[in-house]
């Protein structure tokens, strides 16, 4: 099968080339060898792509280039997909797919990454899956994570309830990098009394790529969700560029930190709670929700309010910005400077917010440490105006925590008290000198 037209497809016929075809191409003073891979049908006709046999592809102009075939077939095996069987010596493990990269594959005839159908296709993508759980399926939906919602945070935590309560071993969460931080924090808050493990994992680099790394990372996630010790909302990713094992990192304590890496996910303020090789679980941390210690199974508290903003302090914020998100907004997140802090001139404005019955909490940009308002007199002054900190809590954990306590009381002292209130592993009574990176990497 050619998926090439125009004039690469004719070109290509010519000469009795297929996709998948071994094929050596010499252009100017350069020889190119590798496997003919289809290329997307809507960009022009004038360009092949070959796999180099170093894994990577590389895009040649048809023009002034001379093609030969070097051998049929080369590039691929033409096999049907294995059919699924379930072992009962093994564990079952839904994912719960809502989009991302790690459950996704090339569609050639557009070039984009379209999700996997059927759990067949990714077992016979990453074939040691059925060695290690039953997997199956939920297709919630298929959302690149910027545009995920709270409304999607429920859906997921509605999700997963269902399929602990049918029994599953534990759950895994395909989702996209970008967000997943949010809906791991979310699904922490929202996932009571949890007795088995929750994994959201994702990849960075797609499978068609030589440096993916979904393979380690999923099978990192399946072999934690159905035997791991640790029944939390976690996050499963590399740990380092290299393709050892993946780190387990709390939920609320996870955050993207990187665009590209492998390993972009480091856990803040805590060191990370355990390490998953291919055969192996190590626990670095004893301080996590074991498996099997909830009485009566998973209890399902979805109720939040979104309406809360996360506001970034900078030098030169202009008067009457906090303000205005008053007619918006229920409650405000604000990313303060070091130790939390703002500029003077802002302290009226979150005085007046407060007064108004809008909660302010103050969280850090550094991210990693601890809010001390006691320390400075800017810091002060905005705990006498009624400022909550949030002690040494991510500034995107602490919104969605925002919106899970307005979810359930509106009155201030109330959620003052919840929000300085350790729900699930969010707040810590101290900062160990290994929870700054790059000590326990």
């Amino acid at each position: 099968m050619l998926h090439y037209r125009g004039k690469a497809g004719r070109l290509l016929s010519s000469l009795g080339i297929e996709d998948f075809d071994r094929v050596r191409i010499r252009k100017g003073n350069r020889v190119y060898e590798g496997i003919l891979i289809p290329r997307p049908e809507i960009l022009d006709d004038e360009h092949v792509i070959i796999k180099l046999d170093n894994g990577y592809n590389i895009g040649i102009s048809i023009e002034g280039a001379e093609l030969e075939l070097v051998s049929k077939g080369g590039g691929r095996e033409e096999r049907p997909i294995p059919e699924l069987s379930y072992r009962e010596d093994l564990p079952r493990v839904p994912i719960v797919v809502t989009g991302g990269t790690i459950t996704s594959r090339v569609d050639y005839s557009t070039g984009a990454v379209i999700a996997h159908e059927k759990p067949e296709e990714l077992l016979d993508l990453i074939p040691e899956l059925a060695e290690i759980a039953n997997i199956d399926y939920v297709r919630l939906f298929a959302e690149f994570s910027e545009n995920l919602t709270p409304d999607h945070w429920r859906e997921i935590a509605r999700a997963v309830e269902r399929e602990l309560r049918k029994g599953s071993e534990g759950v895994i969460i395909a989702h996209g990098t970008d967000t997943m931080h949010y809906t791991a924090s979310a699904l922490a808050f929202m996932l009571r009394e949890l007795d088995k493990p929750v994994v959201l994992v994702g990849s960075q680099r797609s499978v068609d790529r030589p440096s993916t790394d979904a393979v380690v990372n999923m099978i990192a996630a399946a072999r934690l969700a159905a035997s791991g010790p640790i029944a939390e909302s976690v996050i499963v990713m590399h740990s380092s560029p290299s393709d050892d094992y993946a780190y387990v990192l709390r939920g609320v304590r996870a955050r993207k930190m990187h665009t590209s890496r492998r390993d972009a996910f480091v856990s803040v303020n805590e060191p990370p709670l355990a390490r998953v090789g291919r055969d192996s679980i190590d626990l670095i941390s004893d301080n996590f929700r074991r498996r099997g210690e909830g009485i009566s199974g998973v209890v399902l508290d979805d109720k939040i309010d979104s309406r809360v903003a996360l506001v970034q302090i900078w030098p030169g914020i202009p008067s009457g910005y906090l303000s205005m998100l008053k007619t918006m907004f229920r409650g405000i997140v604000i990313a303060g400077t070091g130790l939390g802090h703002v500029p003077k001139h802002v302290i009226p404005e979150v005085r007046e917010l407060i007064r108004d019955g809008v909660p302010v909490v103050m969280a850090s940009q550094c991210l990693f440490g601890r809010v001390d308002l006691k320390v400075y007199e800017t810091g002060r002054r905005l705990l006498e105006a009624g400022v909550i900190p949030a002690m040494d809590m991510l500034p995107e954990v602490s919104l969605v925590k925002l919106m899970f306590v307005l979810g359930h009381t509106q009155e201030l002292e109330e959620v003052r008290r919840l929000m300085l209130t350790n729900l699930a592993g969010e707040i810590g009574t101290r900062l160990p000198l290994n929870t700054f990176p790059p000590c326990w990497r």
